[in-house]
Parts: structure tokens; sequence; C-alpha cells
């Protein structure tokens, strides 16, 4: 660790530390603790502090089940509600320099993930940014909704980004950056997160530019019905009285667990956890306040990875044995499709065996196209109308791990944008070759330049058209970086008039 670093915030000072020429601050408190009579409510601001504050160690992490996919990354972290709302900064001064902030928000299904799993420092020193990540309330405890219970908000989760991003508007030009261009950039809820942004009334103005990853605003997500069922089922399952708000708080907070981990088997029921429409908080689907021009100055990159799906299929190795005969089984199912659309899905699956040698793969191709790409597509479709900065892409790097059945997997990205290889493999993480680190400069290169400028075109890929519905025009990040026009554009069009 090198040398310390004081800095003033609004609130207090807090201690930081320098390493290979990054300024790391940890764990800073953006939002007092969310217990007691402040559980299932918005965030509010944290007291004031009069001694320096070490912010040199990441804090607890937000309560929340285990994670197989968290597991392959390492040790899992102590977890506490009361300690959860934190961010973390990586800067490389603390002047006037008016760097852009990327501020960072995980993923994790709305149920886990941590703002800690990946570090900012690759891209403050490839870019001379300021990198931000923070942590928020997840599962049941950020997103309990029952417009009949007295004293809660919908949310709560959504809501700590906003402080978050008020705490960065009050305080990051102390720490180099500048408050008026801020990008936020997540993955998997990160991304659908971020695109929620873009239509909440009260985190207009926090932000300037957006990049989803892998995850954006979908006409089967936000239902109220489906939150309500969910939170019903939740008190059910406690054992708590109907409207017995005092119980729910005074709760221990791993009592919650146990729903949350049986909430990740039955999704599919329509139980969801996650962001829902509410009058307050987020009074319009996000693509119906997108399509309206709710974001018309907010930059877009958008995109997703090929192969999606594949990665949910690594703790279930016997799904790649999947026969023609689930195939359509699978599909229907996933889809939820009904009777009547019976021939619209055999008509997809039709449509993606053009180009898919297997029935795992065309599966996995539909799958990952209905929850990831087809949403993202939709909404760059609708933010394209009204700002010229949107630009789409689409990650193809194949991944080696087993010898090459997990393709571009979901979250395989992440290790490109972030830099972070190891001498060997880590995790879905591949080691650092030669391969990996020249494509990870690529794409950090471009989202370093779409902080900069809104435009993610830089000196290894100078010329990057926005998209629009006539060219459609996507980097495809693979082994060699390429601008393509509408790929894999007859597989997009089965879905006009689906989603």
């Amino acid at each position: 660790m090198g040398d310390n670093f004081i800095v003033e915030t609004k609130y207090g000072k807090v201690r930081g530390y320098s390493r290979r020429g990054v300024i790391k601050f940890k764990s800073i408190p953006y939002a007092a603790p969310p217990i007691g009579n402040l559980r299932f409510k918005p965030p509010v601001p944290v007291e004031p502090w009069s001694e320096v504050l070490d912010a040199i160690k990441y804090s607890p992490i937000a309560i929340q089940p285990p994670s197989r996919l968290e597991a392959l990354f390492g040790e899992p972290m102590t977890q506490s509600e009361a300690e959860c709302l934190t961010l973390n900064i990586w800067t490389q001064g603390l002047d006037d320099a008016k760097r852009p902030v990327m501020f960072w928000i995980h993923g994790g299904g709305f149920i886990t993930g941590n703002g800690a799993s990946n570090d900012g420092s690759r891209l403050v020193l490839r870019g001379d940014v300021v990198v931000v990540s923070i942590n928020y309330r997840l599962g049941y405890l950020g997103f309990f909704y029952l417009p009949d219970m007295p004293d809660t908000t919908a949310n709560a989760g959504l809501l700590d980004m906003v402080a978050a991003l008020e705490w960065v508007r009050d305080n990051i030009s102390k720490f180099g950056g500048d408050p008026n261009n801020v990008t936020i950039f997540g993955e998997s809820a990160g991304g659908m997160a971020v695109s929620t942004l873009l239509a909440m009334p009260s985190a207009r103005g926090l932000f300037h530019r957006a990049i989803p990853q892998s995850g954006a605003a979908n006409r089967f997500s936000y239902n109220p019905i489906a939150g309500i069922k969910a939170n019903r089922e939740l008190i059910q399952r406690l054992g708590v009285e109907k409207g017995d708000i005092k119980s729910l708080r005074n709760l221990p907070a791993e009592r919650f667990m146990v729903p949350q981990m049986d909430m990740m088997e039955f999704r599919a029921s329509g139980l969801r956890v996650g962001p829902v429409i509410d009058k307050k908080t987020l009074p319009i689907h996000p693509l119906d306040a997108i399509a309206n021009g709710f974001a018309k100055d907010i930059d877009v990159f958008i995109g997703s990875n090929l192969d999606e799906n594949k990665l949910f299929l690594m703790w279930n190795p016997k799904s790649f044995d999947l026969t023609e005969e689930k195939l359509y089984k699978t599909v229907t199912k996933y889809m939820q499709v009904s009777k009547q659309e019976e021939s619209k899905a055999k008509e997809i699956i039709d449509r993606y065996r053009e180009l898919r040698n297997t029935p795992r793969d065309i599966a996995d191709a539909i799958i990952s196209d209905y929850t990831f790409r087809i949403p993202s597509i939709r909404l760059a479709e609708a933010q394209s109308q009204y700002n010229k900065n949107t630009y789409m892409y689409l990650f193809t790097w194949q991944s080696p791990l087993g010898g090459g059945k997990y393709g571009a997997m979901h979250a395989l990205e992440l290790a490109f944008v972030f830099g972070l290889f190891g001498d060997k493999d880590i995790g879905i993480f591949p080691a650092r070759s030669e391969e990996t680190q020249r494509l990870s400069g690529q794409m950090m290169d471009a989202w370093i330049a779409f902080a900069h400028s809104g435009n993610p075109g830089h000196k290894n890929i100078p010329e990057v058209p926005p998209y629009d519905k006539e060219n459609r025009t996507t980097i495809v990040f693979d082994k060699e970086v390429t601008i393509e026009q509408d790929p894999y554009g007859n597989e997009r069009m089965v879905w006009d008039g689906i989603i």
C-alpha cells in the first residue's frame, strides 16, 4: 500500500491510498444504514462524521444468498445490511482535471453481486477516467413492493443508485472527476438498471451517457403484479401477518435468505424480485419512456454477447445433450408461449436452424436473443430516434473454457472491459494472452472513448457510425474488431411483432 491521501467530502474526511499509479478509496458510505425504520424505504443521507474515515478496505456487501457464479471468483465476502450502502473510487489524481466519471453498477439478477468484484484500476490508467462502483440493496430488502403496505417504497435498490449518483454529483470533483460528464454502465441486472435509470425521474440530470451491457429494459419485466405476488409469497413464507410492517422490519436480515434462494428457483412461475412500475419511482415502463424521448439527452452504447445463455448451462452438464425432441419444449417453455403462438415458435426455431448446428446451439441462440440481444436492439431503436449518439455492439469472442462449448457466454466481456486477466483462468475469465490483451485494449478504449465524447470510436476503431433502423451498424468484438451492418439480421427479423 502506497501513500495515504485524505479528501474532504460533504459528509466528512476520507483516507485512501495509492497503488501502482492509482489512488483508491473503498467503501465510502453514500447513505445512512437502511435498517430499523429505514428498511424498505428510500435511502436517506448519511450522518456526517468528525474523524477521518479510513477508506482502504472493502465494506461488507448487501445481504444475499450464495451464488454459484460469484463463487467462481473467490471466497464470499462479509455481508451486512447496515454497512452495505457504500461506493468505491479509483482515480489518477485529486486535482481539478475534470476527468470523465464511469459509474459501475454490478449485476447478479438483483439478488446477488457487489461493487468490489470489478477493479477499476486498468480503466483509470488506460483512459484517465475516474471509476466509481457501488453496492445497493438486493432481493427482498431492495425490491419489496406492496402498495397496501404502509410506509414502504418500491424500487429501493434503484433509489440507492440514484442516491449514489447524487453523492457523485456533490463530491466527485474532489477526486478529480467531472460531475457534468458521468457515464453509467453495468452488466446483466446492472445493464437493466442502467436502462431503467434512463426512465427514472429522480435520476434525470445525474448522468449524461449510458452503457447497458447484456441487460436492457424489456417487455417481460417491471410487472407490478409479479412484484406483488412475490412479496405476498415472502410474507407467507416468513410467517408474518398481512400488513404487519413492524414485524418485517424487526426480523434479522438473514431470515430473508431462504425465500430469496427460493426466488432464484421459481422465477419462471412469474414470481420475480426486481424493478417494477409504480406511481412514484418508475411511473412509466422504461421502453415507453425512452420511445417518448424521456432520455433524449443521453448518449447510449448498448450491446450483448452472442452466446449469453451458455453460461447458465455450466451447472447442469446434462443440458448439453438437448435432443431435437426436447428443443421445441425448451424454447416454448422458456418463452412461455401460448397455444396460439406455437406456430410462431416453430418459425423462430426454423429460422435459427439455418445458422446453428445442434439443438443445443439453436436453443441457446434463441434464449440469448429473447432475453438479451433483441431487448438491446429495441432500446437502441427507440433511443436512436432522438439521439444520434446511439451505438450498438455485439461481443462474439469464443471462450476456450470446456473446449469452447461455452462460446461468448454471459458475463465473459467483463474481463475485457476491465482488463481482468491473470496468469491462468480465473472462474469464467480467460488467462492473459496476446489475443485477450489486444481485444481487451480495444474494448477498454471504446468504453473510455464513449465516456469522453459520446462516441466509441478511437485510434483502432476510427469510424463508428451510429445505430439506426436503416443500417443497424454494430461493432463486433472478436479476435478482430469489425464494423458490420445488421449482424444476424435474418434472425433479428423473426422477432418483429413478438418483442
